[in-house]
């Protein structure tokens, strides 16, 4: 099994997948957007990776963090979710917003995943709320930072803002940031969204 990659950057596509040279053997892994743009041409690049083998298949899957792979790894262990579904979920929420809502319980931020209805969701945030109890992945998301980031929701849908809006404008947030900070980052990524 293949658990980590170093090597140079050959090229990165559109579709989400990366080949990264390690020795001399071209590497085909598939990613976030998010953490494929923190891979450089220049130097080396070093990825956690998980290698899904089917009877048909074996392909990589390359996270820049070990909680990102952690979280994978329990989503796809997940009844109804496939790598593909898993990788779109990390797409549109990083470990901590992810975890943060189904510890809220937020239908609204997992229908935003392409894939996934109302129901979907819902079954998704019962079974979740189970499997996401790994330490390393509950440790930021205290009751203290939660409510930072029920708050800050809370703010904006006051102000007029949709749950999609909201949810992607939280979605980054760091899990302790102090209430007033997320506020105004959250409304200058709606800003910058709407301009």
């Amino acid at each position: 099994m293949i658990a980590s990659l170093r090597g140079q950057l050959l090229d990165r596509s559109t579709d989400g997948t990366a080949i990264v040279e390690v020795a001399g053997i071209g590497y085909e892994v598939s990613m976030t957007s998010r953490s494929l743009s923190t891979l450089t041409t220049d130097g080396e690049s070093f990825l956690y990776v998980h290698h899904h083998i089917r009877e048909d298949n074996q392909q990589l899957f390359g996270f820049v963090s070990m909680l990102e792979r952690a979280t994978f790894r329990i989503l796809i262990a997940t009844h109804g979710v496939g790598p593909s579904l898993a990788l779109a979920i990390l797409e549109t929420h990083s470990p901590h917003a992810l975890v943060d809502a189904v510890a809220t319980s937020d239908v609204n931020a997992l229908t935003m995943v392409p894939g996934v209805g109302k129901k979907t969701a819902e079954r998704l945030l019962v079974e979740l709320r189970s499997r996401l109890s790994l330490p390393e992945i509950d440790a930021p998301a205290t009751s203290t930072s939660t409510s930072s980031i029920r708050e800050i929701r809370a703010a904006l849908e006051q102000l007029g803002y949709g749950p999609s809006e909201v949810v992607s404008a939280t979605a980054e947030l760091a899990a302790d940031v102090d209430v007033s900070d997320g506020l105004r980052a959250a409304l200058a990524f709606l800003g910058a969204q709407r301009a």
